[in-house]
């Protein structure tokens, strides 16, 4: 399979730059996520709905949907907190950095090696902090050309994600855990990985070390 990558450019104020990557974000995992797997038999299962529920943002007129999973989201929005706290903690002007959502699967190694990681599509979100002058510097207008940027952004994720030809194929029980995520309770999302950096230093893997990564980020 094809790793596809998808990278967006966006330009915020450093108050906004939660709620921007928070909001593609949470898209791309509602979209790529599932109710849990019910098996009958190794092949023969069903799967239950995925709650979700619309965020309103604080800082933007803009709103978006999520996996209603207490788990999941505190998961991921601790990653882009700490990208955003990061970011604010730059002295270059002005600060920029890269947050990464990425998507593999396991495949199968020989005792004793452990299965090898392979990303299947990775989302990058490319951010540089962009501070107001003053209190005056059209405010107004900046943030409603962030809100029409986040539309577009969340509109060209639902097109890309709708289009299968990248998602694994389903698993049998004995695999499951090769392609999702089962430690979650009331969800089961495709393995993911977050990873996050600023300034343009290399991106370190927070877990798994994936056989396939996204250079060139910088």
């Amino acid at each position: 399979m094809n790793s596809r990558n998808v990278t967006f450019d966006v330009s915020a104020e450093s108050w906004q730059v939660d709620e921007v990557v928070s909001s593609i974000f949470h898209t791309v995992l509602f979209l790529r996520s599932t109710g849990k797997f019910i098996f009958k038999s190794e092949e023969d299962y069903f799967i239950k709905t995925v709650d979700y529920a619309e965020v309103e943002c604080d800082f933007l007129d803009f709103a978006y949907v999520r996996c209603q999973s207490e788990a999941l989201n505190h998961a991921v929005n601790g990653q882009i907190s700490a990208f955003s706290r990061l970011l604010r903690s730059v002295e270059a002007s002005p600060p920029c950095g890269v947050i990464t959502l990425e998507f593999y699967h396991k495949e199968r190694a020989t005792w004793p090696f452990q299965p090898k990681c392979v990303a299947w599509e990775t989302w990058t979100v490319r951010c540089e902090v962009a501070e107001s002058r003053n209190e005056r510097d059209n405010t107004h207008l900046k943030r409603q050309s962030v809100e029409e940027m986040l539309q577009e952004k969340v509109e060209y994720v639902t097109d890309i994600v709708n289009r299968h030809e990248y998602v694994p194929k389903m698993p049998r029980r004995s695999d499951l855990d090769l392609v999702f995520d089962t430690s979650y309770a009331d969800i089961q999302p495709y393995l993911f990985e977050i990873r996050h950096n600023v300034s343009g230093a290399p991106l370190t893997p927070a877990g798994n070390a994936l056989t396939k990564m996204f250079w060139g980020l910088f």
